[in-house]
């Protein structure tokens, strides 16, 4: 296009203020379609963030009360509770209850005779109250199983307590009773900052972040906050997303998301700050802003050098340098102000990368003790089983056992950690074929409740890996219950495990399940081809950042003409030690 400024100036000015007016609109359209599509998207990652945490937070509580639900019918089979109860001599019967509550991680266990009193606890201080009016003790009594009840003995904060009564025969000898410790919860939500209520089924809060939301409801916590203002309602319309998963607590925007727990009617309530979404759509468009500013700026430069070129009068062109350099100047001053504005936001960006890095901590430490979970209750049935039976030194192994699990599971958080900043310890030398021993007891549980065709073949002298055993052991486990999951829908399910040895070694395990779509997306966090509640995609992920760790790597791909492989290579210790002579 031919601009004759100089035949035609007043055509030519006119020609120019419609572009810029032009120009003008585009900018606009384009920062709004720009805003209205960042914030959507954001919008939708902070809610499948703010489910996901929900669905963790509800996870845990439910572990926790699964956990010490079973506590009260097997102490109350415990004999010596019963003797202790008969003989009224309880010298040593609070002891015994406080490697009971240390063991299982209660707020405290106590026992309760006929007359409702305490006459031994995990905590002494309780010996000799008289409980007799509490809602667990009487319903205790009334019923022939575990009873739950959550009191407010404080008037400050809930408690929840496990019940069951203590008989011999047909009488009954008194009450035992579980509390369990459901603060720690409270504690971690408080102490990472999160706006986090557990309710019942009626609505009432039992456990908050903020301990001024106990003991009301979320209807009364939402009416006390202030409604949003004139802005912030124009700002939800522009949005484009359903206001009706936004709440606003003491003035402040958060996105609501709920979870139920599976217990009671009880539901998790997440509340996550949407200032991280306008911080990040902030970011991106002080970019576009910037650019959009660079290409005024150079499309004026371009119309102003050819208007100084065409001009015949020095003085006209002198006038058209000087009208361009301050444009320029200005231009200069407002990317200076959109510089300012980046900087904020790439630390609003950082908070936000820590705080998304803490979700996946949490997700990845309630994906790896699933798997000791598994076990314990199994033993416990089992322990359940054999002291009915009056068969105490077989009940006493399974109680090692969930001892070890228990030492297992601390463990596993301790490698979990150095998931996330690597830890200083030294490999060592190992016997791979332990850690396929090892792996196998712990899968015991689970291989026995399934009718699956196993096969070895591992070889009869050692082969040695430098690496720690607990970590190789957590890959093997973690690729054993894959097979497992991929073959339960398989006629004849069948699973092969082979152990070699070259210049690397070689654990291959083989499925004839259904294989998978994507090879190069499994070990992607997050990522999962399980139905909802069964995974989370997180299992892989850690497998594969292990490996690499120690050397190896770990490879998936399709079996021919079904199922899966997967291949964990790890150094040969022998051929290392060969290399290095």
């Amino acid at each position: 296009m031919t601009i004759a400024l100089e035949h035609h100036p007043i055509r030519s000015g006119r020609f120019v203020r419609w572009f810029i007016g032009l120009s003008v609109i585009i900018v606009v359209v384009i920062l709004w379609a720009s805003n209205s599509y960042l914030t959507a998207r954001f919008t939708e990652t902070l809610r499948n963030q703010a489910v996901l945490r929900a669905a963790l937070y509800s996870g845990n509580i439910k572990s926790v009360l699964q956990k010490h639900s079973v506590v009260p019918l097997l102490l109350s089979q415990d004999p010596i509770l019963s003797a202790a109860l008969q003989a009224e001599n309880f010298s040593t019967t609070s002891q015994r209850l406080i490697s009971f509550s240390d063991e299982i991680g209660a707020a405290s266990v106590f026992l309760l005779d006929l007359n409702g009193r305490v006459v031994a606890g995990s905590d002494r201080r309780t010996i000799g109250e008289f409980l007799k009016d509490e809602e667990f003790f009487i319903r205790a009594l009334r019923d022939t199983g575990t009873v739950f009840s959550a009191t407010s003995r404080d008037e400050t904060a809930y408690r929840f307590y496990f019940a069951q009564k203590v008989e011999s025969g047909a009488d009954t000898l008194g009450v035992i009773v579980v509390e369990v410790d459901l603060r720690k919860q409270e504690e971690l939500w408080r102490n990472i900052g999160l706006q986090v209520a557990l309710t019942d089924s009626v609505g009432e809060i039992l456990l908050a972040s903020d301990v001024f939301w106990r003991r009301q409801t979320l209807q009364d916590i939402l009416a006390e906050t202030s409604l949003p203002s004139r802005s912030q309602r124009v700002f939800d319309v522009f949005q484009q997303t359903p206001t009706s998963d936004f709440v606003y607590i003491n003035g402040q925007r958060l996105f609501a998301s709920e979870a139920a727990v599976g217990f009671r009617g009880w539901k998790v309530n997440y509340y996550a700050s949407t200032q991280n979404v306008a911080a990040r759509v902030n970011a991106i468009l002080a970019l576009e802003v910037m650019a959009l500013a660079l290409l005024v700026a150079l499309m004026f430069f371009v119309l102003s050098r050819r208007t100084a070129m065409e001009s015949i009068k020095v003085i006209r062109e002198s006038a058209e340098l000087r009208s361009l350099n301050a444009r320029l100047s200005s231009e200069v001053e407002q990317r200076q102000a959109a510089e300012k504005n980046l900087q904020s936001a790439e630390q609003n960006l950082e908070q936000a990368s820590k705080l998304a890095a803490l979700g996946q901590m949490s997700a990845a430490v309630s994906h790896e003790l699933n798997q000791p979970l598994a076990a314990m209750r199994t033993y416990l049935a089992g322990a359940k089983l054999l002291l009915s039976r009056n068969r105490i030194e077989e009940a006493s192994t399974s109680f090692q056992r969930i001892d070890d699990l228990i030492e297992r599971m601390g463990a596993i958080t301790k490698q979990l950690k150095s998931y996330a900043r690597k830890s200083g310890d030294d490999p060592k030398k190992i016997d791979l074929r332990n850690c396929v021993e090892a792996a196998f007891g712990m899968m015991s549980p689970q291989l026995g409740r399934r009718e699956v065709t196993i096969t070895q073949d591992i070889p009869d002298k050692p082969v040695y890996v430098v690496s720690d055993a607990l970590r190789v052991e957590q890959i093997i486990i973690n690729l054993l219950r894959n097979a497992l999951d991929a073959v339960k829908d398989v006629t004849e399910p069948r699973i092969s495990v082979t152990l070699s040895a070259d210049f690397d070694v070689c654990l291959r395990i083989q499925d004839n399940g259904h294989g998978f779509d994507d090879p190069e997306a499994l070990f992607e966090p997050f990522y999962t081809t399980k139905e909802p509640g069964e995974g989370v995609g997180l299992g892989l992920a850690i497998s594969a950042g292990i490996a690499t760790e120690m050397g190896g790597r770990l490879i998936a791909r399709n079996a021919t003409p079904l199922g899966a492989i997967f291949e964990l290579h790890l150094p040969n210790a022998g051929k290392i030690k060969e290399a290095t002579e």
